[in-house]
């Protein structure tokens, strides 16, 4: 499985413009494509930052799809008034428990690895830290998309509404930086996000 990523830097004002234009005009466009199985996306409404991410079967699919979608990932960034930035992944693991409700929200820690150690941190990803994942009150799923020969990372936890995101952030910090100590990685960054879509049919692979 993979996956595009569109991130943008936007207006706060345009956020739920945004969310309309991804619902009203990218998902019915994307609907019948060849290997489409999703989207999805994330909102910052205090900063405009907002992430989109369709998902496909394969890298065949998604690769077929990049030019054709091009107009309206344009369209998007306008609306929201960012540049797009965009990044495609490989959908290494996605762990469902629950589906997201309305008012879920994510936590989402992007980092850096030797790509020679990619497979080993997937191991540990699925083996140990999902686990402790489950544990934490209000969690609903996980997902950890990668750039195998960049070596880098997007791990994502959903839970179930802002007050279980809230709570989870010690024990989030904490099993973070054990895991990366751990894989010798780099956390780069950390960002919380409204879950503003989630259409998602992506088969669990944890």
């Amino acid at each position: 499985m993979y996956a595009r990523t569109v991130t943008v830097h936007g207006n706060p004002k345009a956020v739920d413009d945004g969310v309309a234009f991804l619902r009203d005009r990218v998902m019915p466009a994307v609907e019948g494509l060849p290997g489409y199985v999703g989207l999805s996306m994330l909102a910052d409404r205090d900063s405009g930052r907002c992430i989109a991410t369709t998902s496909w079967a394969d890298e065949a699919a998604m690769s077929a799809t990049g030019e054709q979608l091009r107009p309206l990932r344009a369209r998007f960034a306008q609306i929201l008034g960012g540049p797009p930035e965009l990044q495609t992944w490989e959908i290494a693991v996605l762990h469902r428990v629950h589906e997201a409700p309305d008012g879920a929200c994510t936590r989402v820690t992007w980092m850096r690895t030797d790509p020679d150690r990619v497979e080993q941190v997937l191991d540990a990803y699925r083996l140990s830290l999902l686990p402790r994942l489950e544990e934490v009150d209000g969690f609903c799923s996980a997902s950890l998309l990668v750039d195998r020969w960049e070596g880098r990372g997007a791990g994502s936890v959903t839970y179930a509404d802002r007050a279980s995101l809230e709570r989870s952030r010690t024990d989030a910090t904490a099993v973070r930086e054990e895991f990366a100590a751990a894989m010798g990685g780099r956390i780069l960054e950390v960002a919380e996000f409204d879950l503003v879509l989630a259409h998602l049919r992506v088969p669990e692979t944890a």
